[in-house]
């Protein structure tokens, strides 16, 4: 979740295992490359020299070291299929979820993937139907909540697309941060990521998040919301009209 909140939506893609990794973790001082051959490599496991491979973007890199691991890993296979998610792979990718599917049906974290995939090829109900199923498995993630509210603003239904996003800000309130190995970036058009964008202030606001609610109302304005009503009489932003940063968003884009 590359990823560009102006040009694209929020998508969140599982690399169970990787949370935290850094090469920090393992006193590496350097990328893991491509020949790489210096006596720390060898002693990892090529599922954790692609971990740190993933984590340092090195998207290619992972794939070459996930593909020394087992073949008999649903894990494996869904990272597998990150990798090339990030390569924009779509094919191999949606090979590698189902792979991991079929080694383990009740697999969540690949689901939401194999999810992702049918977003991005803009097939939003079936992508829906696979983020469902994932959160019937796995209801305390905030991760599948968050794509589920993503792809319900690109079906056009924004009761239900803010509804989601709240039950995965409640799971976890860092839901939206922008940087993540596991966010990819999906278009949707300007209507859409206005809509979303200001979904996303309202909520930083009821959380009393100023700055980013600030923030993700100047992204929603940018991308073309322009209902000077609404965000004057809103009550979720009802506090945040107080603040001085606020006057002068509303001075910037003339909306007093």
């Amino acid at each position: 979740m590359k990823r560009c909140y102006l040009t694209g939506s929020r998508i969140v893609l599982f690399l169970t295992v990787l949370a935290g990794v850094s090469a920090s973790a393992t006193g590496l001082q350097t990328p893991i490359t491509s020949g790489q051959t210096t006596e720390t490599s060898f002693m990892m496991s090529p599922e954790l020299r692609g971990d740190l491979a993933m984590a340092r973007q090195q998207y290619l890199a992972a794939v070459e070291a996930y593909r020394q691991a087992p073949s008999n890993s649903a894990v494996i296979w869904n990272k597998l299929g990150i990798a090339y998610h990030h390569l924009f792979a779509m094919d191999e990718a949606r090979r590698d979820y189902e792979r991991a599917l079929r080694l383990r049906p009740d697999y969540p974290e690949a689901l939401n993937n194999l999810g992702a995939i049918y977003y991005a090829r803009h097939s939003y109900r079936r992508a829906r139907k696979l983020y469902e199923h994932a959160i019937r498995l796995d209801p305390r993630s905030a991760s599948i909540y968050s794509n589920l509210g993503t792809d319900y603003f690109a079906e056009r239904k924004p009761k239900q697309a803010i509804a989601a996003y709240q039950a995965a800000f409640a799971l976890d309130p860092h839901i939206f941060a922008e940087s993540s190995p596991s966010l990819v970036s999906e278009a949707l058009p300007a209507r859409d990521r206005a809509e979303e964008d200001y979904c996303l202030a309202e909520l930083f606001a009821q959380a009393g998040r100023n700055a980013d609610a600030i923030d993700y109302l100047r992204k929603a304005l940018n991308e073309g919301f322009g209902d000077r009503k609404k965000i004057l009489r809103d009550q979720t932003l009802a506090s945040l009209r107080l603040t001085p940063e606020f006057s002068q968003l509303m001075a910037e884009q003339k909306l007093r």
